[in-house]
């Protein structure tokens, strides 16, 4: 705004020194004129010395308001001929200031006659004419000037504020990208053609990294769920069960109502060996299905790898009534096993248990379920023999 203010303010100056210099021109020549014309009546009164005559005509040229003074001088250099007009009508003590500085001499033009010099003719510029000019010239002069400012001015302003608006909503829109990772925040369109324009761009930008950034997404969400899952189960693999049973040993009001179980089966061998591979994965994918049927959402299953699983059990407050879970859970694994070969095959699994309450560390936790399964798999071992 102030740069706005100070340039009108030097151009004000510079119209008003163009306008006083061009006034200036306009006025000496309008004398020459005047005196060149008036040279021409005078020439026959200063022929016949005839100085009424000439006094007669500076007069009524002068009433015209054509010149302040008029002078006529003969060829001996004697002031032949003078006309003023009335001294104390001057009141326009700028348009004396102005007049001095712009005719600080008389206009002198000479008076000829068959091709001699006869006489010369003084002319002084009128102290009013001039001033009402400059008055006027200056009136409109500073009123366009202030049109143009206030003009200039609303206009700088709109444009400030848009451009303020335009790069805060941008500002905005990037530290939010940045410091929040929100990238489905996109710039409002502007007023501004060229922050309309980079606006566009910038939101197509957005567009592409929020693609990305869901791509990238997803394939983390993929790799994780490869990471923590067994692709032949689909079941959490040991690396998301140590992470649980961590989390689970850390968190006090969890502890007080959770349990571990181990799950071994216990003629897995047999089957592989018998049927082979293809066929105890059959069995394992069983066993998978099995017990996450069992657990529903309530509890949550692994497996550890080959033959080995284990559940977490939460919202358990006894051991009887986890002994109650692990004789439910052993009966799911009485019916027979399809091998898709067209046979079928039995597979029991040895449960061991151990009570989060118990155990101060996961690694006694571990340990106590591992100890108390095998156990029931001795158990079951010497029944068999």
């Amino acid at each position: 705004m102030i740069s706005v203010i100070i340039t009108m303010t030097l151009i004000w100056l510079l119209l008003c020194f163009a306008s006083v210099v061009t006034l200036k021109q306009y006025a000496q020549k309008n004398l020459e004129l005047t005196g060149a014309t008036m040279s021409h009546s005078l020439e026959a009164s200063l022929v016949f010395n005839d100085s009424l005559a000439a006094n007669e005509t500076l007069a009524a040229l002068g009433k015209q308001g054509q010149f302040a003074v008029a002078e006529v001088i003969n060829a001996h250099k004697k002031r032949f001929a003078y006309w003023s007009w009335n001294p104390a009508d001057n009141n326009d003590t700028l348009g004396a200031l102005v007049s001095r500085w712009l005719f600080p001499v008389p206009v002198a033009q000479p008076i000829m006659h068959n091709g001699a010099t006869i006489g010369e003719i003084r002319l002084t510029a009128r102290d009013s004419l001039i001033g009402h000019f400059i008055w006027m010239s200056f009136a409109v002069l500073t009123g366009c000037i202030l049109f143009a400012t206030i003009v200039a001015l609303t206009i700088t302003q709109s444009l400030h504020h848009g451009m303020v608006t335009a790069l805060q909503n941008i500002t905005d829109v990037v530290h939010d990208v940045r410091t929040n990772r929100n990238f489905s925040r996109r710039v409002k369109d502007g007023r501004i053609e060229e922050f309309h324009q980079f606006g566009e761009d910038f939101n197509s930008l957005l567009d592409e990294m929020e693609e990305w950034q869901l791509k990238l997404q997803a394939k983390n969400a993929q790799l994780l769920r490869t990471a923590m899952h067994d692709p032949l189960t689909g079941l959490a693999n040991r690396a998301a069960f140590r992470n649980s049973i961590a989390a689970l040993m850390n968190d006090p009001s969890a502890k007080t109502n959770s349990a571990l179980l181990f799950l071994d089966g216990d003629n897995f061998k047999f089957i592989n060996d018998t049927w082979g591979h293809a066929a105890g994965d059959c069995v394992l994918i069983e066993v998978a299905s099995r017990m996450m049927e069992f657990g529903d959402k309530r509890h949550q299953a692994y497996r550890l790898g080959g033959d080995e699983f284990a559940m977490v059990l939460y919202g358990v407050h006894s051991e009887l009534e986890v002994q109650h879970i692990c004789a439910a859970l052993s009966q799911q694994f009485i019916r027979p096993f399809d091998l898709h070969n067209g046979q079928k095959a039995s597979m029991s699994l040895s449960i061991g248990f151990a009570l989060a309450w118990e155990n101060a560390s996961v690694e006694a936790l571990l340990e106590r379920a591992d100890r108390n399964m095998y156990q029931v798999k001795n158990q079951r071992t010497k029944t068999t023999s």
